[in-house]
């Protein structure tokens, strides 16, 4: 006897309430932690803000969406560390809901509930949660990208195809517009039309026109700011890859990456994705969405792991694959009936988010269980910007300041956004950075870097005092100096050297390397 459709259809309705109410819970408890914690921002963060205020087309280091992000819920709420946060609970806890969907669509109600748990527990996801970064807005594109890939062959009319293909295009162009990692749908697609003959059944050439159309028009503004801009993010992106190292294999960071992803998309996720896979591809026992969600999986796992290989890889790099991991994973469980060992895992993951939303509101939790290190970063910048500020007051209440100058974009980012209410009010002096090699490397030194005219007599706020010889080299005669220190936990502080520097004379950077000489090594410093 079958089951009626009817109570197929209730099922999965019940099944699409409790995906509301798991995610709508772990969303609100996620927006109260990030206005409680008392952690303050990662120099990122910080530089993403900075974008913020001034809105554009494209940035240094990354495409606009972070900062338009930003913009819209600072414009909300203000410029506190909550509202310029608020974006990545929303968007992840939006994701979960399309995951939902997706895997409905593909394997049905139950599963998309369990694709929602895998994906909204996802350990990198629990992070990503609590700082606004990349990820977040592109997870987000991507999982709409996908839900109108796969809602492809269920449109019935020419106008509903054109349509869905039309949002197909513009979901991907979004997600150009938060990060280039994006780039790896357009494999995905390629991959699963040249394996799946029903796939290529669905499109027509006006649909692949409607389809490449808004994807080149929501995309072309950061083309065009690209090339504007000396296609400035396409380079940074490549210096990131690395390639130009000295030792060509690595299998060690191979390994590396390969552990890491356990801990960013969880380990029985991720053990399943690998050894799943293997195992059904080996036995010929893949499914049609189950070939649809790998052609979405693999091409980053694959393309970050040889990246690992050939150079250096960071963990989160891969977290493209992960929205159609999150998918697959439990459609895989489910089918398997291996319930007890889904719930096993995701009350693992439960357990872990619960730790880090406790650590967050409460950092001494952190740092009695021994992981005060992991929040070193977003501690004592907002201490150090006010040492900063304190010590550039009393400086021109005797003689003016033409700048205070810094020498690390981390302190650059955390001194405009924590002395946002100093910089730029009357008879303050304007924020610079000192630019360490020939050519700027980031947007600080492309947009702030000194001159002779903000150098005329300099406040410099040297972090850790790593480059103040190379400073002083450049000035001809600095005094004053006073070492400052901002604790992180009980073991460790940040020192920052603040010092006078007048007659900016920047001596010659080597033609080669692009680097200034080492007063160590024989280089002069004018005093």
């Amino acid at each position: 006897m079958t089951a009626s459709p009817y109570a197929a259809e209730d099922s999965a309705a019940r099944a699409w309430r409790l995906t509301l109410i798991g995610v709508a819970l772990l969303t609100i408890v996620r927006v109260l932690a990030i206005f409680s914690t008392p952690l303050e921002l990662y120099p990122d963060e910080a530089q993403y803000w900075l974008w913020s205020r001034t809105l554009d087309f494209g940035y240094y280091s990354k495409p606009p969406m972070i900062a338009w992000v930003i913009w819209l819920t600072t414009t909300i709420g203000g410029d506190t560390e909550g509202w310029l946060r608020l974006g990545a609970p929303l968007l992840h806890g939006a994701t979960a809901l399309i995951v939902h969907r997706i895997a409905r669509r593909l394997y049905g109600g139950w599963t998309g509930l369990a694709a929602a748990g895998v994906y909204a527990l996802m350990p990198g996801v629990q992070l990503s949660s609590g700082v606004i970064g990349t990820d977040a807005p592109l997870l987000f594109f991507l999982a709409l990208t996908i839900w109108a890939y796969v809602s492809l062959p269920a449109a019935k009319t020419p106008r509903e195809r054109l349509l869905t293909a039309a949002g197909l295009g513009a979901a991907l162009g979004l997600a150009f517009l938060s990060k280039y990692a994006a780039i790896y749908v357009l494999f995905s697609i390629g991959a699963h039309l040249a394996l799946s003959r029903e796939a290529r059944k669905a499109w027509t050439w006006p649909m692949g026109l409607a389809f490449f159309g808004v994807l080149i028009a929501v995309f072309a503004p950061n083309l065009i700011w690209n090339a504007a801009h000396k296609f400035a993010t396409v380079e940074h992106t490549a210096a990131n890859a690395n390639w130009g190292a000295k030792s060509l294999f690595n299998p060690r960071e191979l390994v590396e990456f390969v552990g890491s992803q356990f801990g960013v998309f969880g380990p029985l996720p991720f053990g399943v994705l690998l050894g799943g896979g293997i195992v059904l591809a080996v036995r010929r026992r893949l499914q049609p969405a189950d070939v649809l969600l790998l052609c979405f999986v693999l091409p980053p796992l694959l393309t970050v792991a040889g990246q690992a290989f050939v150079s250096r890889a960071n963990a989160n790099w891969a977290a493209a694959a992960y929205v159609a991991g999150s998918v697959l994973v439990a459609g895989w469980m489910v089918r398997w009936s291996a319930r007890r060992w889904l719930a096993g895992g995701l009350a693992l993951q439960a357990a872990f988010a619960a730790l880090f939303l406790a650590c967050l509101i409460s950092p001494r939790l952190a740092d009695g269980i021994g992981l005060a290190n992991s929040f070193k970063r977003v501690r004592g910048w907002d201490q150090t910007v006010q040492a900063i500020i304190n010590r550039a007051r009393e400086e021109q209440a005797g003689q003016r300041l033409t700048s205070v100058a810094v020498d690390d974009r981390f302190l650059f980012n955390v001194a405009a956004y924590y002395g946002r209410d100093y910089w730029g009010t009357v008879g303050a002096p304007p924020l610079r950075i000192w630019v360490h090699e020939a050519h700027p490397q980031n947007q600080a030194e492309t947009e702030a870097p000194m001159t002779k005219a903000y150098g005329e007599r300099t406040l410099i706020a040297s972090l850790e005092g790593v480059y103040k010889a190379k400073i002083e080299q450049d000035f001809k005669a600095t005094s004053g100096d006073e070492i400052v220190r901002a604790r992180l936990d009980r073991k460790r502080v940040r020192r920052t050297d603040l010092f006078i520097a007048e007659g900016f004379a920047p001596v010659p950077r080597d033609p080669k390397t692009g680097l200034p000489p080492d007063p160590e090594k024989g280089g002069s410093t004018a005093r």
